[in-house]
């Protein structure tokens, strides 16, 4: 079933997340009511109107079209956690986060997106970045490369002796522990700065605009789209241990994905030092 819904036309999957946003979005970008915005688990961590209504939205359209999948949603485990275990499931997975970047969006800045992966058994299969505010599209299909816009893009490597720019968690945000990691990234070499959008980040390393990122959190949402993004672009990923991460969780944290093997391992090795 998974492997001819991935041979076929998957352009029903990307006209889904542009017709999510277009409905449920773009409509409150710059106009969304105070009420409109709730913090879930504080003052950084917010929800708003879009983000339900599109990640309801998208459930129905992807469930309808790969008759047997599961959706896991961001607010869908906020509201009941053990959605989260589908990831382990049998079922063929659409991992979904309806406005990546909700602080940005909810202050009307351009600077959010839509995240879709399907997985299945723990293993990423295709993924949709969609910056619907700066009408970007980004997909990649695991073994088909990925592309933006219809144009295909490479990560490519850093220029030799190069500052690596690398946006990470930001450590107030961490454990003792992760903070001491993450810290290790203030090095002479590495212009390391507070995340974004996470998907956006990710699109910065598979396009070759930013050199690596490193993250201390693993919920699935955030991240699986964009590491099929950046391996898809010829990029590398791997967490603390120098593992793959997986987005079924129980990760070695923090972790990276870089435009290419070697900048990831420079990555890892920084937040080793600082661990």
């Amino acid at each position: 079933m998974i492997d001819e819904f991935l041979a076929g036309d998957l352009t029903d999957v990307e006209t889904a997340v542009r017709a999510a946003a277009a409905a449920e979005i773009m409509p409150r970008y710059r106009r969304l009511a105070a009420h409109e915005i709730v913090e879930k688990n504080g003052p950084h961590d917010l929800v708003t109107t879009a983000d339900r209504l599109a990640e309801e939205h998208l459930t129905a359209a992807l469930s309808r079209l790969l008759p047997g999948s599961v959706v896991v949603g961001e607010e869908a485990v906020h509201a009941d956690p053990k959605v989260y275990d589908a990831l382990g499931g049998d079922a063929p997975v659409w991992i979904v986060d309806p406005v990546d970047g909700t602080r940005q969006f909810a202050c009307g800045e351009p600077g959010f997106c839509t995240l879709v992966a399907l997985a299945h058994h723990g293993e990423l299969l295709a993924s949709w970045t969609y910056a619907a505010a700066l009408d970007e599209m980004a997909i990649a299909v695991r073994g088909r490369g990925a592309t933006l816009d219809g144009k295909p893009i490479r990560s490519g490597s850093p220029a030799p002796g190069a500052v690596l720019r690398v946006a990470m968690s930001h450590p107030d945000y961490t454990t003792d522990e992760q903070k001491r990691a993450l810290l290790g990234l203030r090095t002479d070499g590495i212009d390391a700065r507070p995340c974004g959008s996470a998907g956006l980040e990710y699109l910065a390393v598979a396009r070759g605009d930013q050199d690596a990122i490193a993250f201390n959190w693993e919920y699935a949402w955030d991240h699986a789209a964009g590491l099929l993004l950046v391996t898809e672009a010829g990029g590398a990923q791997a967490t603390l241990s120098g593992a793959p991460f997986r987005i079924t969780g129980g990760n070695a944290l923090p972790f990276t994905a870089a435009r290419d093997e070697a900048t990831a391992e420079r990555v890892l090795q920084a937040l080793r030092d600082g661990a």
